[in-house]
Protein backbone atom coordinates (compact mmCIF):
# COMPACT_ATOMS: atom_id res chain seq x y z
CA UNK A 1 0.00 0.00 0.00
CA UNK A 2 1.54 3.43 -0.71
CA UNK A 3 1.37 5.95 2.39
CA UNK A 4 1.77 9.25 1.86
CA UNK A 5 5.06 10.98 2.09
CA UNK A 6 5.48 14.29 4.08
CA UNK A 7 4.89 16.45 0.89
CA UNK A 8 1.87 14.73 -0.06
CA UNK A 9 0.14 14.75 3.20
CA UNK A 10 0.87 18.89 3.17
CA UNK A 11 -0.78 19.11 0.23
CA UNK A 12 -3.65 17.37 0.97
CA UNK A 13 -3.94 19.19 4.50
CA UNK A 14 -3.56 22.41 2.08
CA UNK A 15 -6.09 22.07 -0.38
CA UNK A 16 -8.88 19.21 0.98
CA UNK A 17 -11.55 21.98 1.30
CA UNK A 18 -11.48 22.61 -2.24
CA UNK A 19 -12.94 21.48 -5.56
CA UNK A 20 -11.32 18.55 -6.56
CA UNK A 21 -10.99 18.83 -10.70
CA UNK A 22 -9.86 22.30 -10.30
CA UNK A 23 -7.24 21.27 -8.43
CA UNK A 24 -6.51 18.61 -10.66
CA UNK A 25 -6.39 21.79 -13.31
CA UNK A 26 -4.33 23.81 -11.40
CA UNK A 27 -1.94 21.99 -9.49
CA UNK A 28 1.99 22.26 -9.99
CA UNK A 29 3.54 19.06 -10.27
CA UNK A 30 6.20 19.22 -7.44
CA UNK A 31 9.07 17.20 -7.00
CA UNK A 32 8.19 14.36 -4.02
CA UNK A 33 4.38 15.16 -4.53
CA UNK A 34 2.17 12.16 -5.34
CA UNK A 35 -0.87 14.39 -6.88
CA UNK A 36 -3.09 11.10 -8.07
CA UNK A 37 -3.25 9.98 -4.43
CA UNK A 38 -3.34 13.69 -2.44
CA UNK A 39 -6.60 14.22 -5.14
CA UNK A 40 -7.69 10.82 -4.25
CA UNK A 41 -7.61 11.49 -0.52
CA UNK A 42 -8.50 15.04 -0.58
CA UNK A 43 -12.04 13.67 -2.42
CA UNK A 44 -12.36 10.68 0.19
CA UNK A 45 -12.29 13.15 3.24
CA UNK A 46 -14.67 15.27 1.34
CA UNK A 47 -17.34 12.77 0.74
CA UNK A 48 -16.27 11.11 4.61
CA UNK A 49 -16.93 14.47 6.01
CA UNK A 50 -20.33 13.70 5.20
CA UNK A 51 -20.63 9.67 5.14
CA UNK A 52 -18.35 8.98 7.32
CA UNK A 53 -17.82 12.44 10.00
CA UNK A 54 -15.88 10.03 12.84
CA UNK A 55 -13.53 8.67 10.53
CA UNK A 56 -13.20 12.33 8.88
CA UNK A 57 -12.18 13.66 12.25
CA UNK A 58 -9.36 11.13 12.70
CA UNK A 59 -5.51 12.53 10.61
CA UNK A 60 -3.97 9.44 9.19
CA UNK A 61 -7.12 7.45 7.45
CA UNK A 62 -5.93 6.64 4.23
CA UNK A 63 -9.06 6.37 1.90
CA UNK A 64 -9.31 4.45 -1.43
CA UNK A 65 -10.49 5.61 -4.72
CA UNK A 66 -13.71 7.59 -5.71
CA UNK A 67 -15.90 4.76 -6.61
CA UNK A 68 -15.37 2.62 -3.52
CA UNK A 69 -16.10 5.38 -1.18
CA UNK A 70 -19.04 6.02 -2.92
CA UNK A 71 -20.30 2.32 -2.23
CA UNK A 72 -19.28 1.68 1.36
CA UNK A 73 -21.63 1.99 4.21
CA UNK A 74 -22.66 5.02 5.67
CA UNK A 75 -21.55 6.16 9.62
CA UNK A 76 -25.40 5.30 10.15
CA UNK A 77 -25.84 2.18 8.68
CA UNK A 78 -22.31 0.75 10.29
CA UNK A 79 -23.43 1.75 13.60
CA UNK A 80 -26.91 0.48 13.23
CA UNK A 81 -25.31 -3.22 12.44
CA UNK A 82 -23.23 -2.42 15.18
CA UNK A 83 -26.14 -2.12 17.83
CA UNK A 84 -27.45 -5.24 15.98
CA UNK A 85 -24.88 -6.89 17.43
CA UNK A 86 -24.37 -5.70 20.92
CA UNK A 87 -28.43 -6.07 21.50
CA UNK A 88 -28.32 -9.63 20.18
CA UNK A 89 -25.38 -10.62 22.73
CA UNK A 90 -26.22 -8.54 25.64
CA UNK A 91 -30.45 -10.60 25.27
CA UNK A 92 -27.99 -13.42 25.08
CA UNK A 93 -26.20 -13.09 28.35
CA UNK A 94 -28.97 -11.59 29.73
CA UNK A 95 -30.99 -14.99 29.03
CA UNK A 96 -27.72 -17.09 30.62
CA UNK A 97 -27.31 -15.00 33.75
CA UNK A 98 -31.28 -15.29 34.49
CA UNK A 99 -30.46 -19.42 34.48
CA UNK A 100 -27.51 -19.25 36.40
CA UNK A 101 -27.64 -21.45 39.58
CA UNK A 102 -26.96 -18.71 41.91
CA UNK A 103 -27.00 -14.66 42.14
CA UNK A 104 -22.95 -14.66 42.63
CA UNK A 105 -23.38 -16.47 39.36
CA UNK A 106 -25.21 -13.82 37.97
CA UNK A 107 -22.66 -11.39 38.97
CA UNK A 108 -19.66 -13.02 37.49
CA UNK A 109 -21.16 -13.84 34.42
CA UNK A 110 -21.88 -10.19 34.37
CA UNK A 111 -18.80 -9.18 34.97
CA UNK A 112 -16.79 -11.65 32.44
CA UNK A 113 -19.55 -10.75 29.63
CA UNK A 114 -18.81 -6.74 29.53
CA UNK A 115 -15.85 -4.44 29.78
CA UNK A 116 -15.85 -0.77 29.65
CA UNK A 117 -14.96 0.73 26.07
CA UNK A 118 -11.49 2.46 24.85
CA UNK A 119 -13.29 3.83 21.85
CA UNK A 120 -13.32 7.68 21.96
CA UNK A 121 -16.54 7.59 20.18
CA UNK A 122 -18.22 6.14 22.56
CA UNK A 123 -18.36 4.78 26.31
CA UNK A 124 -20.55 1.95 25.69
CA UNK A 125 -19.69 -1.70 27.20
CA UNK A 126 -17.47 -3.75 25.03
CA UNK A 127 -18.15 -7.87 25.44
CA UNK A 128 -15.18 -9.86 25.75
CA UNK A 129 -16.22 -11.99 23.20
CA UNK A 130 -14.86 -12.66 19.30
CA UNK A 131 -16.16 -11.47 16.06
CA UNK A 132 -15.34 -11.66 12.48
CA UNK A 133 -16.31 -10.44 9.41
CA UNK A 134 -15.46 -12.36 5.97
CA UNK A 135 -16.41 -9.77 3.63
CA UNK A 136 -13.59 -7.17 4.93
CA UNK A 137 -13.51 -4.75 1.84
CA UNK A 138 -12.53 -0.98 3.12
CA UNK A 139 -13.31 -2.12 6.45
CA UNK A 140 -16.41 0.64 7.58
CA UNK A 141 -18.78 -1.93 8.68
CA UNK A 142 -15.96 -3.56 10.22
CA UNK A 143 -14.48 -0.71 12.23
CA UNK A 144 -18.08 -0.36 14.07
CA UNK A 145 -18.98 -3.60 14.71
CA UNK A 146 -14.92 -4.35 16.44
CA UNK A 147 -15.85 -1.68 18.81
CA UNK A 148 -18.37 -4.09 20.92
CA UNK A 149 -15.46 -7.07 20.92
CA UNK A 150 -12.30 -7.73 22.85
CA UNK A 151 -11.34 -9.76 19.58
CA UNK A 152 -12.24 -8.59 16.08
CA UNK A 153 -11.04 -10.37 12.93
CA UNK A 154 -11.04 -8.66 9.39
CA UNK A 155 -10.98 -11.44 6.41
CA UNK A 156 -10.08 -10.25 2.97
CA UNK A 157 -8.82 -11.65 -0.18
CA UNK A 158 -7.27 -8.62 -1.85
CA UNK A 159 -3.82 -7.77 -0.17
CA UNK A 160 -4.70 -3.96 -0.90
CA UNK A 161 -7.35 -3.68 0.79
CA UNK A 162 -5.83 -5.65 3.62
CA UNK A 163 -3.05 -3.27 3.64
CA UNK A 164 -5.55 -0.52 3.94
CA UNK A 165 -7.61 -1.83 6.53
CA UNK A 166 -4.22 -2.45 8.76
CA UNK A 167 -3.45 0.99 8.58
CA UNK A 168 -6.89 2.22 8.92
CA UNK A 169 -7.83 0.83 12.23
CA UNK A 170 -4.46 1.00 13.65
CA UNK A 171 -5.07 5.18 12.77
CA UNK A 172 -8.91 4.75 14.65
CA UNK A 173 -7.35 2.93 17.61
CA UNK A 174 -9.04 -0.71 17.06
CA UNK A 175 -6.38 -2.66 18.84
CA UNK A 176 -8.94 -5.55 19.08
CA UNK A 177 -8.49 -5.88 15.42
CA UNK A 178 -6.78 -8.59 13.29
CA UNK A 179 -6.29 -8.60 9.54
CA UNK A 180 -6.73 -11.45 7.81
CA UNK A 181 -5.82 -11.59 3.67
CA UNK A 182 -7.41 -14.71 2.81
CA UNK A 183 -10.45 -15.77 1.29
CA UNK A 184 -13.61 -15.57 3.92
CA UNK A 185 -15.15 -19.07 2.45
CA UNK A 186 -12.03 -20.16 3.12
CA UNK A 187 -11.37 -18.86 6.43
CA UNK A 188 -14.58 -20.08 7.53
CA UNK A 189 -14.33 -23.67 7.07
CA UNK A 190 -11.42 -23.66 9.28
CA UNK A 191 -11.61 -21.02 12.01
CA UNK A 192 -13.05 -22.01 14.96
CA UNK A 193 -16.39 -20.76 16.66
CA UNK A 194 -17.17 -17.15 17.45
CA UNK A 195 -19.94 -15.37 18.77
CA UNK A 196 -20.83 -13.06 15.86
CA UNK A 197 -19.98 -13.29 12.17
CA UNK A 198 -20.85 -10.32 9.58
CA UNK A 199 -20.95 -11.01 5.62
CA UNK A 200 -21.56 -8.41 2.93
CA UNK A 201 -21.58 -10.62 0.03
CA UNK A 202 -20.49 -8.94 -3.29
CA UNK A 203 -23.39 -7.65 -5.73
CA UNK A 204 -21.48 -8.30 -8.61
CA UNK A 205 -21.32 -11.04 -10.82
CA UNK A 206 -17.59 -11.97 -12.91
CA UNK A 207 -18.34 -9.03 -15.79
CA UNK A 208 -18.99 -6.80 -13.43
CA UNK A 209 -22.73 -6.82 -13.64
CA UNK A 210 -24.57 -5.93 -11.07
CA UNK A 211 -26.94 -8.79 -9.22
CA UNK A 212 -29.38 -9.14 -6.72
CA UNK A 213 -30.06 -12.76 -6.00
CA UNK A 214 -28.33 -14.40 -2.77
CA UNK A 215 -27.36 -17.20 -4.87
CA UNK A 216 -25.94 -14.92 -7.63
CA UNK A 217 -23.91 -13.14 -5.26
CA UNK A 218 -20.10 -13.92 -3.64
CA UNK A 219 -20.33 -15.77 -1.56
CA UNK A 220 -23.22 -17.43 -2.03
CA UNK A 221 -24.78 -17.19 1.70
CA UNK A 222 -27.44 -20.06 0.92
CA UNK A 223 -24.52 -22.72 0.59
CA UNK A 224 -22.70 -21.80 3.81
CA UNK A 225 -26.19 -21.30 6.00
CA UNK A 226 -25.32 -24.87 7.89
CA UNK A 227 -21.62 -23.86 8.26
CA UNK A 228 -22.75 -20.41 9.26
CA UNK A 229 -25.11 -21.85 12.63
CA UNK A 230 -22.44 -23.69 13.15
CA UNK A 231 -19.57 -21.10 13.41
CA UNK A 232 -21.46 -18.32 15.11
CA UNK A 233 -24.17 -18.06 17.52
CA UNK A 234 -25.81 -15.30 15.02
CA UNK A 235 -24.60 -14.20 11.79
CA UNK A 236 -25.45 -10.81 10.32
CA UNK A 237 -25.93 -10.69 6.27
CA UNK A 238 -26.49 -7.97 4.25
CA UNK A 239 -28.05 -8.12 1.30
CA UNK A 240 -29.66 -5.94 -1.71
CA UNK A 241 -32.70 -3.47 -0.69
CA UNK A 242 -33.70 -4.33 -3.99
CA UNK A 243 -34.66 -8.19 -2.62
CA UNK A 244 -38.17 -9.25 -1.53
CA UNK A 245 -37.34 -10.04 2.03
CA UNK A 246 -39.92 -12.71 2.68
CA UNK A 247 -38.46 -14.80 -0.15
CA UNK A 248 -35.34 -14.33 1.58
CA UNK A 249 -36.30 -15.58 5.04
CA UNK A 250 -37.73 -18.67 3.10
CA UNK A 251 -34.81 -19.33 1.01
CA UNK A 252 -32.88 -19.41 4.74
CA UNK A 253 -35.22 -21.90 5.44
CA UNK A 254 -36.21 -21.03 9.20
CA UNK A 255 -32.79 -19.80 9.95
CA UNK A 256 -33.51 -16.33 9.83
CA UNK A 257 -34.49 -14.63 13.56
CA UNK A 258 -34.27 -11.02 12.79
CA UNK A 259 -34.56 -8.88 9.45
CA UNK A 260 -34.04 -5.21 9.45
CA UNK A 261 -34.83 -2.61 6.43
CA UNK A 262 -32.71 0.22 6.91
CA UNK A 263 -33.25 3.33 4.91
CA UNK A 264 -31.76 7.08 5.80
CA UNK A 265 -33.05 9.84 4.25
CA UNK A 266 -36.16 8.10 2.79
CA UNK A 267 -33.84 5.90 1.02
CA UNK A 268 -34.22 2.02 1.29
CA UNK A 269 -30.28 1.43 1.60
CA UNK A 270 -30.16 -2.17 3.00
CA UNK A 271 -31.55 -5.45 3.86
CA UNK A 272 -29.80 -7.08 6.68
CA UNK A 273 -31.31 -10.89 7.99
CA UNK A 274 -29.74 -12.05 11.45
CA UNK A 275 -28.95 -15.82 11.06
CA UNK A 276 -28.98 -18.12 14.53
CA UNK A 277 -30.17 -21.60 15.55
CA UNK A 278 -34.14 -22.58 16.14
CA UNK A 279 -34.42 -21.51 19.82
CA UNK A 280 -37.74 -23.66 20.50
CA UNK A 281 -38.40 -26.86 18.63
CA UNK A 282 -41.47 -25.08 15.86
CA UNK A 283 -39.90 -22.58 13.96
CA UNK A 284 -40.83 -19.40 14.49
CA UNK A 285 -40.93 -15.80 12.06
CA UNK A 286 -38.86 -13.68 12.18
CA UNK A 287 -39.38 -10.10 13.83
CA UNK A 288 -38.97 -7.19 11.54
CA UNK A 289 -37.25 -3.88 12.11
CA UNK A 290 -37.88 -0.90 10.00
CA UNK A 291 -36.02 1.89 10.35
CA UNK A 292 -35.54 5.69 9.08
CA UNK A 293 -33.08 7.49 10.26
CA UNK A 294 -34.68 8.15 13.74
CA UNK A 295 -38.19 6.39 13.12
CA UNK A 296 -38.11 3.03 14.13
CA UNK A 297 -40.72 0.09 14.43
CA UNK A 298 -40.84 -3.50 15.06
CA UNK A 299 -43.01 -6.65 14.94
CA UNK A 300 -43.86 -10.08 14.83
CA UNK A 301 -43.51 -10.71 11.34
CA UNK A 302 -46.48 -14.02 11.48
CA UNK A 303 -49.06 -11.80 12.73
CA UNK A 304 -48.53 -9.06 10.22
CA UNK A 305 -48.24 -10.87 6.50
CA UNK A 306 -50.88 -9.52 3.97
CA UNK A 307 -49.96 -5.84 4.27
CA UNK A 308 -53.86 -5.05 4.02
CA UNK A 309 -56.82 -7.24 5.76
CA UNK A 310 -59.49 -8.57 3.27
CA UNK A 311 -61.74 -5.81 3.12
CA UNK A 312 -59.91 -3.50 4.71
CA UNK A 313 -61.27 -0.47 7.50
CA UNK A 314 -63.87 1.73 5.87
CA UNK A 315 -62.67 4.93 5.67
CA UNK A 316 -63.78 7.52 8.07
CA UNK A 317 -66.15 10.42 7.02
CA UNK A 318 -63.80 13.02 7.64
CA UNK A 319 -60.38 12.56 6.19
CA UNK A 320 -58.49 15.72 7.89
CA UNK A 321 -55.32 14.24 7.33
CA UNK A 322 -52.75 12.17 5.18
CA UNK A 323 -50.01 10.45 6.26
CA UNK A 324 -47.52 8.29 3.38
CA UNK A 325 -44.99 5.66 5.06
CA UNK A 326 -41.43 6.01 5.16
CA UNK A 327 -38.89 4.41 2.59
CA UNK A 328 -38.10 1.18 5.55
CA UNK A 329 -42.59 0.78 5.67
CA UNK A 330 -42.99 0.71 2.19
CA UNK A 331 -40.65 -1.65 2.10
CA UNK A 332 -41.43 -4.37 4.93
CA UNK A 333 -45.33 -4.03 3.59
CA UNK A 334 -46.69 -4.16 7.20
CA UNK A 335 -49.85 -1.75 6.36
CA UNK A 336 -52.11 -3.43 8.55
CA UNK A 337 -49.94 -3.13 11.43
CA UNK A 338 -49.54 0.79 10.85
CA UNK A 339 -53.27 1.02 10.28
CA UNK A 340 -53.64 -1.01 14.12
CA UNK A 341 -50.76 1.02 15.86
CA UNK A 342 -51.30 4.40 14.93
CA UNK A 343 -54.92 4.67 14.30
CA UNK A 344 -55.28 5.52 10.66
CA UNK A 345 -56.56 3.66 6.94
CA UNK A 346 -55.50 2.68 4.06
CA UNK A 347 -56.99 5.01 1.29
CA UNK A 348 -57.70 1.93 -0.92
CA UNK A 349 -55.75 -1.74 -1.10
CA UNK A 350 -52.73 -0.92 -2.81
CA UNK A 351 -52.59 2.65 -2.46
CA UNK A 352 -50.52 2.92 0.61
CA UNK A 353 -51.68 5.89 1.82
CA UNK A 354 -53.61 6.84 5.12
CA UNK A 355 -56.00 9.07 6.17
CA UNK A 356 -57.41 9.88 9.60
CA UNK A 357 -60.14 12.64 11.07
CA UNK A 358 -57.40 13.76 13.95
CA UNK A 359 -53.42 14.56 13.80
CA UNK A 360 -51.40 11.28 14.75
CA UNK A 361 -48.01 11.63 16.77
CA UNK A 362 -44.98 9.95 15.71
CA UNK A 363 -46.44 8.92 12.34
CA UNK A 364 -43.11 6.63 10.66
CA UNK A 365 -42.95 8.92 7.68
CA UNK A 366 -44.46 12.30 6.37
CA UNK A 367 -47.86 13.66 7.28
CA UNK A 368 -50.07 16.56 5.41
CA UNK A 369 -53.24 18.29 6.16
CA UNK A 370 -55.64 17.88 3.53
CA UNK A 371 -56.87 20.93 2.14
CA UNK A 372 -59.34 19.24 -0.50
CA UNK A 373 -60.02 15.96 -2.00
CA UNK A 374 -61.87 15.62 -5.80
CA UNK A 375 -61.95 14.04 -8.62
CA UNK A 376 -60.22 14.08 -12.44
CA UNK A 377 -63.10 16.04 -14.07
CA UNK A 378 -62.70 19.54 -14.85
CA UNK A 379 -65.13 21.27 -12.07
CA UNK A 380 -62.98 19.17 -9.40
CA UNK A 381 -59.71 20.01 -10.57
CA UNK A 382 -60.41 23.62 -10.75
CA UNK A 383 -61.79 24.29 -7.68
CA UNK A 384 -59.06 21.85 -6.37
CA UNK A 385 -56.06 23.77 -7.93
CA UNK A 386 -57.86 27.18 -7.26
CA UNK A 387 -55.63 29.49 -9.53
CA UNK A 388 -52.49 27.56 -8.07
CA UNK A 389 -49.35 27.40 -10.81
CA UNK A 390 -47.06 25.22 -9.13
CA UNK A 391 -47.20 21.61 -6.54
CA UNK A 392 -45.30 18.84 -5.30
CA UNK A 393 -46.96 15.99 -7.19
CA UNK A 394 -47.19 12.42 -6.37
CA UNK A 395 -48.63 9.83 -7.47
CA UNK A 396 -49.75 5.94 -5.33
CA UNK A 397 -51.80 3.64 -7.64
CA UNK A 398 -52.97 5.91 -9.81
CA UNK A 399 -53.27 5.38 -14.10
CA UNK A 400 -51.15 8.73 -14.38
CA UNK A 401 -47.10 8.85 -13.93
CA UNK A 402 -46.24 12.36 -11.48
CA UNK A 403 -45.23 13.74 -14.86
CA UNK A 404 -48.05 12.86 -16.78
CA UNK A 405 -50.43 14.18 -14.10
CA UNK A 406 -47.92 17.30 -13.79
CA UNK A 407 -48.57 17.99 -17.69
CA UNK A 408 -51.97 17.47 -18.13
CA UNK A 409 -52.83 19.98 -14.45
CA UNK A 410 -50.13 22.46 -16.23
CA UNK A 411 -47.98 23.31 -12.77
CA UNK A 412 -44.87 23.98 -12.53
CA UNK A 413 -43.03 22.06 -9.51
CA UNK A 414 -42.53 23.18 -6.11
CA UNK A 415 -43.99 25.29 -3.94
CA UNK A 416 -46.24 24.96 -0.57
CA UNK A 417 -49.10 22.59 -2.29
CA UNK A 418 -48.38 18.78 -2.09
CA UNK A 419 -51.01 17.33 -4.44
CA UNK A 420 -51.66 13.47 -4.47
CA UNK A 421 -52.93 11.35 -7.34
CA UNK A 422 -54.63 8.28 -5.78
CA UNK A 423 -57.11 5.35 -5.76
CA UNK A 424 -59.80 5.17 -2.88
CA UNK A 425 -61.57 2.10 -1.60
CA UNK A 426 -64.10 1.87 -4.01
CA UNK A 427 -61.88 2.26 -6.98
CA UNK A 428 -62.01 6.15 -7.76
CA UNK A 429 -58.94 7.61 -9.02
CA UNK A 430 -59.09 11.68 -6.75
CA UNK A 431 -56.48 13.70 -6.33
CA UNK A 432 -55.84 14.94 -2.81
CA UNK A 433 -54.90 18.90 -2.04
CA UNK A 434 -52.28 19.22 0.79
CA UNK A 435 -49.76 20.87 2.80
CA UNK A 436 -46.90 19.62 4.77
CA UNK A 437 -47.67 19.39 8.72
Amino acid sequence: MTIMNDKTREFVAMHRDEDVRELALKAKRVEGLDLSLALDQIAGWQIASKKLPQWASYEGIIYPPHISMEQCSSQFTAQYKSEIAQTLLASAATVRARVSDSAESDMQTAKNVFQLSDSPESDTLVAKRAMVDLTGGFGVDFSYLARGFSQATYVERQRHLCDLAEHNMAALGLDQARIVCDDGVEYLRQMGPVDFIYLDPARRDEHGSRTYAIEDCTPNVLELRDLLLAKSQYTLVKLSPMLDWRKAVADFDGAVREVHIVATGNECKELLLVLGQQVHEEPSAPRVFCVNDNQRIDYDSAAYTQGLRIGGKPLPEVKNYLYEPNASIMKAGCFDLVEERFGVTQVGPSSHLFVSATPVADFPGRGFAIEAIGGMNKKDIKRLLNGTKQANIAVRNFPLTAPQLRKKLKLADGGPVYLFGTTMQGCDHVLLRTSKI
